[in-house]
């Protein structure tokens, strides 16, 4: 039985965020500047409605204060972690696993030795496959996958992308945006089917190519005393 999911205590969560403010700070050297403006321009704005209008603006313009850092936090930190992630192996599908909604995402279902792979998603937008690595060697893994997936997906729509910056290739800091812009065309049911389908297709043994391993070869004479009996 898996054990229950610890919460994560409020000293832990000031933490998360602080470790999530220096790396910002270190990738990205208009994070400091931007968060400076999302502390002054709300508490100028308090001063001045506080003059006219009274104290009851304090308690707001903490809030606003609080909530324009945030909000700078989250744009900041996205991109700066879009630019670290570009050229790493594997980038591709801890993206996805971080993104909010139903993406079912199985990393490297197809792969070489030299770090090509291609990462399977399964969502609202239909069946995604996402190439990395050298582009000559991915598209020919991406082909395989196109193939094999062809017997089981049906009419669901089929997406692939190279990710890369050369041409017809997808930059791996765009990658949320051009997800997000697909069109829906799957119901949650139909995703919850497919993905079942795409499970049970990945679960069945391949047949191994070329000659049969000689351990794996049945006994001299086995077929004639079969036949014999």
């Amino acid at each position: 039985m898996a054990k229950p999911q610890e919460k994560v205590s409020f000293g832990q969560r000031l933490k998360q965020i602080g470790m999530v403010f220096q790396f910002t700070a270190k990738q990205d050297r208009w994070f400091a500047p931007l968060v400076a403006a999302a502390v002054l321009i709300p508490i100028a704005l308090t001063v001045v409605a506080t003059i006219f209008w009274g104290w009851i603006f304090i308690p707001l313009g903490i809030l606003f204060t609080l909530l324009a850092v945030l909000i700078v936090l989250n744009l900041r930190s996205n991109k700066a972690m879009m630019n670290a992630a570009e050229g790493q192996p594997g980038a591709a599908a801890q993206i996805m696993e971080s993104m909010r909604g139903d993406w079912r995402v199985t990393p490297a279902v197809s792969s070489t030795t030299q770090m090509d792979m291609v990462h399977l998603v399964v969502g609202r937008p239909g069946v995604i496959l996402l190439a990395e690595g050298n582009p000559q060697r991915v598209r020919g893994l991406l082909g395989q996958e196109k193939r094999r997936l062809a017997k089981v997906i049906g009419s669901a729509p089929l997406h692939d992308y190279v990710i890369g910056q050369g041409d017809d290739e997808l930059p791996i800091r765009k990658l949320r945006t051009t997800l997000m812009r697909l069109p829906r065309s799957l119901s949650g049911k139909d995703v919850n089917a497919l993905d079942k389908r795409l499970k049970a297709l990945s679960a069945r043994p391949q047949m191994p190519k070329g000659a049969i391993p000689k351990n794996m070869r049945p006994p001299r004479g086995a077929f004639r005393q079969t036949r014999g009996r």
